[in-house]
């Protein structure tokens, strides 16, 4: 764990702080910047992924740094449908926080799996946290690949 980093669940008054951090960390990559700025629709947080506790924050002394989504699919597979991290603190553990905190729900909620659509730009990233390649992906901005994680069983024990 990054020293001093804590995850939380994101609040709903927080939805745009977050959508202005996930436009500072797109915008970064230049071949995405003009198609990214002709559809500023393609970045929204729904506020439901927030209010039903899909979204979590990770932050320092109060300063948001990064946030993660998973959704659970109706095939029972979780998906880390965002993931993003202001641009100053990129490289210093947060994103694979996230990460780590995107696999313990969605094990707690009994996916076998985490997926993510990533940036061809963050293989590295990705292989990095032991997603494997499993296939391309079209989306609106251009190809992207589709990745996968088998996530260790999580059992939770009632007292």
């Amino acid at each position: 764990m990054p020293p001093g980093i804590t995850i939380r669940l994101a609040t709903p008054n927080e939805k745009k702080t977050l959508e202005d951090l996930q436009w500072r960390a797109s915008l970064v990559w230049p071949e995405y910047r003009e198609a990214l700025l002709a559809h500023p629709d393609a970045i929204e947080l729904p506020l439901g992924h927030i209010e039903r506790n899909r979204t979590h924050v990770a932050e320092r002394d109060g300063q948001v740094l990064g946030f993660s989504v998973v959704l659970i699919r109706p095939n029972g597979e979780a998906e880390l449908d965002g993931l993003f991290v202001e641009p100053a603190a990129w490289k210093q553990g947060i994103g694979r926080f996230l990460v780590s905190e995107a696999e313990r729900l969605a094990a707690s909620e009994g996916a076998e799996w985490l997926t993510v659509i990533a940036n061809p730009k963050a293989r590295g990233f990705y292989d990095a946290c032991g997603f494997e390649l499993t296939g391309d992906e079209q989306t609106r901005f251009g190809p992207a690949l589709a990745m996968r994680k088998r996530l260790p069983v999580f059992r939770q024990f009632k007292t």
